[in-house]
């Protein structure tokens, strides 16, 4: 089969001629060309008869112009390609005035006639002449509607500003419109609410890219944050390590201080110095003695402080959240205090989130409630404070050691 085609070897173009061979060649510096038997497409438009080279080129035109309907006029087209370069002559040669060399008269082609007005209107309106020009001779001069519909569907043509030319012995009128005055009205209606649709989705596409935005920025923020209360918490760590070890430093230098001076005053009293060794057979019987003494059973005040030293020291490297253990116990006693008769305010679920985050999953919590006279019951599931069992000393009490574990900052050091 003879080619029909040139192809080239480096990006696999189809050419249908020398000449556009050459253009490719010079536009791309591409040399590898070969003769090829397969055609070039030749996709027509249905629609607005634009001729389309390729499937690529075709679905190019389809998404610029929502045209979907072609048709193949390769086989009408094809013919054997010649490998022989044109030569240009005199004969070939366009003379500006529309003729030929070749010596028969080529068709004079002239601007159409369009309505003056509308066209002034359309001026006026921002559209340049040939657009314009172009819009009223396709639209068939029917109404100023009629050619701005025509701008909107054909504003991403290639020659949309280029001004149409006609036979000048031609005697076919303007087309004339495809619709009736109702049918543009329609269309036009639909066109602006395409692009109204359009117009609302790329708003809300920018609005999702903003919220995207300002949710990193959020992010960003709340992790630098996190970052800068991590970094205060360790030094405020490391602060305390260095007070501890400075005041175990201090009492260390009290203690040698001490014992320099028993040892002192038992050298100027001319007694042997004090043997370490034999001072501790002495300590058991001190404690002997003291055994010997009646124990005074603590108080529930003193259980209460303890208990709240006890939470305190456990969780002596979050603050924060001793602190508000200490302030919803006293919150629950305020209730308590203020409202005896509202069971709600004497019944405690266990298994509530809010209660074993702030008091519950806490050393002591529990047991500082049971203290002030709730009980646990329907199996451990709630802490019940019975009306007859409130005692408004006990609670006057542990609102007291509350309140001091708060505000004093060193309840719970020693």
């Amino acid at each position: 089969m003879a080619g029909v085609s040139l192809k080239c070897g480096d990006c696999g173009t189809l050419l249908k001629s020398v000449e556009e061979a050459q253009e490719h060649a010079e536009l791309t510096s591409h040399s590898n060309f070969a003769e090829s038997t397969e055609a070039v497409l030749n996709l027509v438009c249905t629609t607005c008869s634009k001729p389309c080279r390729s499937k690529t080129e075709s679905d190019l035109h389809t998404k610029r112009t929502g045209h979907t309907e072609f048709v193949d006029k390769t086989l009408e087209t094809v013919k054997p390609i010649s490998l022989e370069a044109p030569k240009a002559s005199a004969m070939d040669i366009d003379i500006p005035d529309g003729s030929s060399g070749s010596g028969d008269a080529a068709e004079e082609m002239i601007v159409p006639e369009v309505d003056k007005n509308i066209l002034e209107e359309l001026e006026a309106m921002g559209f340049p002449k040939a657009r314009a020009t172009r819009a009223l001779h396709y639209s068939g001069n029917a109404s100023l509607e009629a050619a701005v519909n025509w701008v909107v569907e054909h504003e991403n043509d290639p020659d949309v500003d280029e001004m149409p030319k006609v036979p000048a012995n031609s005697n076919v009128g303007p087309p004339k419109p495809a619709l009736t005055p109702e049918e543009v009205k329609i269309k036009a209606q639909e066109l602006r609410e395409r692009a109204r649709k359009k117009k609302e989705e790329e708003e809300k596409r920018m609005e999702r890219e903003r919220e995207k935005e300002r949710i990193r920025i959020g992010k960003e923020l709340l992790e630098a944050k996190r970052m800068e209360e991590d970094n205060e918490r360790k030094r405020i760590i490391m602060l305390r390590k260095a007070e501890k070890e400075e005041e175990r430093r201090a009492r260390e230098k009290i203690r040698q201080k001490v014992e320099e001076d028993k040892a002192e005053r038992r050298r100027k009293l001319g007694l042997p110095p004090e043997d370490p060794a034999a001072a501790k057979p002495s300590v058991p019987v001190v404690e002997e003695k003291k055994s010997s003494l009646p124990i005074r059973p603590a108080t529930k005040t003193e259980k209460m402080r303890e208990c709240l030293r006890s939470l305190k020291q456990t969780h002596k490297e979050d603050d924060a959240k001793v602190k508000r253990a200490f302030q919803t116990l006293l919150t629950y006693l305020g209730n308590v205090s203020k409202n005896p008769d509202e069971e709600k305010f004497r019944k405690i679920r266990l298994t509530n989130q809010t209660f074993q985050e702030r008091v519950g999953s806490l050393t002591g919590g529990i047991e500082f409630m049971e203290l002030c006279g709730f009980e646990k019951m329907e199996g451990g599931e709630f802490l019940f404070l019975p009306r007859d069992k409130i005692d408004s000393a006990i609670i006057n009490s542990a609102g007291a050691e509350l309140n001091s574990a708060i505000n004093n900052p060193f309840f719970g050091v020693l």
